[in-house]
């Protein structure tokens, strides 16, 4: 008879910190492993402490109580599957990003990690000794080599590990999430299965830390790189992948294939994944954000009842004079149709009051942007004084273009705990805006149907600060800041390639002075989900200081 290998994959969601959270969830999922009589349960990369843990893995003593952790769960689930689990490893003067197994209540041996990611996101290097190349162990019948996540990404572990007799590759994953991620994943994986010949897992955490989203969609590849299970993204959930001895080589049997959404459907539910997390890690129930009646409040205000449900979601209209009677009508809507309360403060009586305090040492100055930053800045008071009283957790709604050239105002509309849209260009929000009305989804908490009113979607931007104010007043139209943008923030690229490619010089070079003389705002605002893989603070980090600009 063929020998057989039962592989239960846990793909779940840790929070950083909780490390007796996370061995609960390790020991049920070892629990329901062994009620489907598996070898083996394998749990995502330093899953023990969550990820990513930044400089808290540094710690000593958070180290220490990790490693505890791991070898307690040893020590109670000894009867029954193995189990492989990511966690720090402290030795000597070194620490290292472990992958420990666990057999028979003890530690039987704990792989460390090789290639240290230090780009994008990644600090790896800066928190971790690399650990030299070590060979495969023996779980039942079946010899596993356990390339620790950006291992897979390089040659080298993963030729040694078939090299030295490893039948299956194993890859524990914590690999966040951005646009259209997953070709590339599974490009490099392929890469290693035809490369060695061998089959490969790869399992990937799920959930949200902070900025950073991880998205799931673990798999597993058989020899030429055929999918033969496929998990859904985002999701927790577990898989038991069943292996076969041909005689020419270990076989997954073909099991579960998720449907991938797109690109549209994945940023969405990012957005409001990041956004539940964020919230239920950080132990707030409730949140409120400015209703302005334009899109952004708009699908910020969605993004979190899709997250929270409506409940628990406040929008505030904060009207002054020249508030357009379309946006008290819109905001008004947006609420009406999302489910959510709906709260009319105007600033009417605050503003004379400031005004009237300002008086005497504003007396022979004209009126400017000073005065309209007042409104945003007295908005922002009113909104921080709600979320004291009630423990409501203020939301940020300025959007990536606005985000890069500090088209808000700091203390003011910038004011928030969290940003939802922070990563997603202007045009991008009208896009969303329309592919959430047009799709709704069991994971979303809101209503279906049209949720964002098409007279908002349609409308000109405005931050109706004075009268008859737009956006291009100030902006290029968003379809070319955007292009511009993206040339200069996503890819990089100088003033000249992007004139030769058709933009003004005069409006990429103001851009681009925005762009720079608008790092300081950047550097205090609100976090938010991290779309792409070049979204501002971890992935694009500049001076506040700095004089240069492209003379290109």
């Amino acid at each position: 008879m063929a020998a057989k290998f039962r592989l239960t994959l846990a793909q779940m969601n840790p929070t950083v910190g909780d490390i007796a959270g996370n061995a609960a969830k390790a020991r049920k999922a070892w629990e329901a492993a062994r009620d489907a009589g598996a070898d083996m349960v394998a749990l995502p990369e330093m899953f023990i402490a969550g990820y990513q843990t930044q400089d808290l893995v540094m710690k000593p003593a958070f180290s220490a109580a990790c490693m505890e952790a791991i070898e307690t769960l040893a020590r109670d689930c000894a009867d029954g599957p193995v189990i492989g689990i990511g966690g720090p490893y402290a030795y000597g003067d070194h620490l290292y990003n472990g992958w420990w197994v666990l057999e028979r209540g003890k530690v039987k041996v704990i792989v460390r990690k090789h290639e240290l990611p230090n780009e994008t996101v990644f600090d790896e290097v800066r928190l971790f000794s690399s650990g030299e190349i070590t060979g495969p162990y023996t779980v039942g019948p079946v010899r596993i080599g356990t390339p620790i996540c950006e291992d897979a990404w390089h040659e080298p572990v993963s030729e040694a590990l078939a090299e030295s007799g490893a039948q299956i590759l194993l890859v524990p994953n914590g690999s966040p999430y951005y646009r259209n991620k997953f070709d590339r994943r599974l490009a490099h994986m392929v890469g290693r299965v035809v490369e060695t010949d061998l089959p490969l897992v790869y399992l990937n955490m799920v959930g949200a830390q902070d900025d950073q989203v991880f998205d799931g969609a673990s798999f597993v590849l058989n020899r030429h790189g055929k999918i033969a299970v496929k998990l859904p993204v985002f999701d927790e959930c577990l898989s038991h992948v069943d292996f076969e001895d041909t005689g020419d080589g270990w076989v997954a049997q073909e099991g579960q294939i998720a449907h991938a959404p797109d690109e549209w459907e994945q940023d969405y539910r990012a957005m409001v994944q990041s956004l539940r997390d964020y919230m239920s890690k950080t132990g707030f129930k409730k949140v409120l954000l400015g209703l302005s009646g334009g899109i952004d409040s708009a699908i910020v205000a969605t993004i979190a009842v899709d997250a929270l449900g409506p409940e628990n979601v406040r929008g505030v209209m904060l009207p002054s004079e020249y508030t357009s009677q379309g946006s008290l009508d819109d905001a008004k809507d947006v609420a009406k149709r999302l489910g959510c309360r709906y709260d009319f403060v105007p600033i009417k009586q605050g503003r004379d009051a400031i005004t009237d305090t300002l008086a005497p040492l504003f007396e022979g100055t004209d009126p400017d942007i000073t005065e309209e930053n007042i409104q945003s800045r007295l908005r922002g008071l009113l909104l921080m004084a709600l979320s004291n009283k009630f423990g409501e957790m203020l939301l940020t709604t300025g959007n990536k273009s606005e985000v890069a050239v500090g088209y808000a105002t700091i203390y003011g509309d910038m004011a928030g705990g969290y940003n939802p849209i922070k990563d997603l260009y202007k045009t991008r929000v009208f896009e969303q805006c329309r592919w959430r009305n047009a799709n709704h989804r069991d994971w979303m908490m809101g209503p279906p149907g049209e949720v964002i009113p098409v007279s908002i979607i349609d409308k000109p931007p405005s931050a109706e600060l004075r009268p008859d104010q737009k956006d291009e007043d100030s902006l290029p139209p968003y379809e070319v800041l955007d292009a511009v943008l993206e040339g200069l923030v996503d890819h990089e690229l100088s003033v000249a390639e992007l004139v030769e490619q058709g933009y003004d010089r005069d409006i990429v070079k103001r851009v681009e002075h925005l762009l720079y003389i608008s790092e300081y705002k950047r550097f205090q605002s609100a976090p938010g989900p991290r779309l792409t893989p070049r979204s501002f603070w971890l992935d694009r980090r500049y001076p506040i200081v700095n004089r240069w600009r492209d003379p290109s």
